[in-house]
């Protein structure tokens, strides 16, 4: 369904002032019933950075550190920590009490496993990982990470926002190879969650942790007291959004994490709803091509599909025309923050048209080779791009299969790194909040690891000796040099295209209060009016 039936169908419904099927309501000060963007097939945060999955992971799993709304790194399992004099060994003290959901206590060990095994999927941690000797307990409660040379950023990486989030789960279950999908639940954190009422495509049913105790000071964005006002938390999955916006209308449900952009109005006009931004740092859309199959291994037949890209285009495929809630922005670092610096690379010098990616492909040595994108049925935010993709690609010249599935199939598949006669695939777009894209050392959008890295899986060792530079940099000065090096890189490389950037706004009935401001919907704090 495209994004204008979609307009037409939320009006009939919420004219007629009705829901889809009806869902069942406990007491109101007992459940949040929760709307979440996308169905949650992967439970496993660390194996993949689905956003869908990290507010899952949030539910669940605590951290060391966490970064509060202004983007400071504060201790959260942690106690505080000790630094040696020449800052290569950290040893990090757990608070008392800490306990996994089945009642055994959190141990240092448990803080080791789990690190060594993030810092092998996520690009900020393989960048720490280069300069860790060894991830240690020294004791039951003091974690020991002991340095080959110091790494500045340490703090910041342990307290890393958004996807991948470096939480923190039993021993048992970090061991588990980092490249494989761990299917049991089983964090530290507020809530728990409930496996026996959890059904893919329908409900996911997190209970209040009794046994957390949340920190004293204020919740502030991923940090501070986290304290579950809610004895219950029920996901329900309502990938229509028509049906979603009018079972918020009617009570049936009370917080709408991304109602479409053209149901907005009608829901700004309810009395009884409210519609906010909470992720204030946006969002940007990216589109990543699969550097590891043909026909994108070649850089030349990359550089024309980011010939074709009007970003325009994108934005007012899932946003409309309300240019207050988008922009275009041609940096791989977000625009509006210190290194969201635009038109580095000649790609971006007008003319950018479909003749020039035309005459760019005619001279890059495409063989007519395949192109699958694969595109969610279910993600109004993401869905249209691969309309927009296939149409552009097919009027340049390629050879364009759209693939559409539901999102968890999409995010299911762009692990695989097969040809797309075996199941591969060469084109999915997706979108990542800002802070996950604020610099070089947590953005996976620029770095080169290659098949160790992200979906994708661009590969450029200069780019990883920047990125490595830029952590090293004596000053501010340079180090802006150096972003914008890497900025240049990538997108001459066309590691990723950008696609624009923009704000999601949420809606929720204005019988709960509390939502905290950060780069996903945090379930602590909100609480019953």
């Amino acid at each position: 369904m495209h994004r204008r039936s979609l307009l037409q169908a939320g009006a009939g419904l919420a004219a007629a002032g009705l829901a889809g099927p009806a869902i069942a309501q406990p007491a109101r000060t007992a459940t949040l019933r929760f709307v979440p963007q996308a169905n949650l097939t992967a439970l496993d945060p660390i194996w993949t950075s689905a956003i869908v999955t990290q507010m899952h992971g949030y539910h669940v799993f605590d951290t060391l550190y966490a970064m509060d709304a202004r983007l400071r790194p504060q201790p959260q399992m942690a106690e505080g920590h000790e630094v040696s004099a020449d800052r290569r060994v950290w040893r990090i003290k757990l608070r008392e009490g800490l306990k996994f959901h089945d009642g055994s206590p959190v141990r240092a060990a448990d803080c080791a496993a789990s690190l060594a095994r993030w810092s092998k999927r996520d690009p900020f941690g393989q960048i720490l990982a280069v300069s860790v000797d060894e991830w240690r307990a020294a004791d039951d409660r003091t974690l020991e990470i002991r340095l080959k040379r110091p790494f500045p950023l340490l703090l910041e990486a342990l307290a890393k926002p958004d996807a991948n989030v470096p939480f923190i789960m039993p021993e048992r279950l970090a061991t588990t190879d980092a490249s494989t999908q761990i299917a049991e639940v089983m964090g530290s954190g507020p809530y728990r969650f409930v496996p026996g009422e959890f059904v893919s495509g329908s409900r996911v049913v997190y209970a209040k942790n009794e046994a957390y105790v949340p920190r004293q000071e204020a919740a502030s964005g991923a940090a501070g007291g986290k304290i579950a006002h809610f004895p219950r938390v029920e996901w329900h999955i309502l990938p229509d959004p028509a049906t979603a916006a009018a079972a918020l209308q009617a009570g049936e449900v009370d917080w709408l994490d991304q109602p479409l952009s053209d149901l907005i109005p009608t829901l700004t006009r309810n009395r009884n709803i409210e519609v906010g931004v909470l992720n204030e740092a946006g969002i940007l859309s990216i589109m990543r091509l699969n550097h590891l199959q043909a026909p994108f291994n070649n850089v030349k037949v990359r550089q024309a599909v980011a010939l074709a890209v009007n970003q325009e285009d994108y934005m007012r495929s899932t946003l409309g025309d309300d240019r207050s809630v988008w922009r275009t922005c041609r940096s791989l670092f977000p625009c509006g923050t210190p290194y969201g610096v635009e038109d580095l690379s000649e790609l971006n010098a007008p003319p950018r048209n479909l003749d020039r990616a035309r005459a760019a492909l005619q001279a890059s040595g495409y063989n007519g080779e395949k192109v699958v994108i694969i595109s969610p049925t279910d993600f109004p935010l993401i869905g249209p791009h691969g309309h927009v993709t296939a149409d552009a690609l097919r009027r340049i010249g390629f050879n364009v299969e759209l693939v559409e599935t539901d999102w968890g199939t999409v995010v299911q598949r762009r692990v695989r790194q097969e040809p797309v006669e075996r199941g591969g695939w060469s084109i999915f777009h997706t979108y990542g909040s800002s802070l996950a894209y604020l610099n070089p050392a947590v953005s996976s959008l620029v770095k080169g690891p290659g098949a160790n890295g992200w979906f994708g899986w661009y590969d450029s060792p200069k780019a990883q000796e920047l990125v490595q530079n830029w952590l090293d940099a004596p000053d501010a000065d340079r180090q802006q040099a150096l972003a914008n090096e890497i900025n240049k890189l990538a997108q001459d490389d066309v590691a990723t295209i950008p696609l624009g950037q923009f704000n999601i706004r949420s809606a929720w009935r204005k019988s709960i209060t509390g939502h905290l401001k950060g780069s996903m919907p945090y379930p602590w704090g909100v609480r019953p009016v």
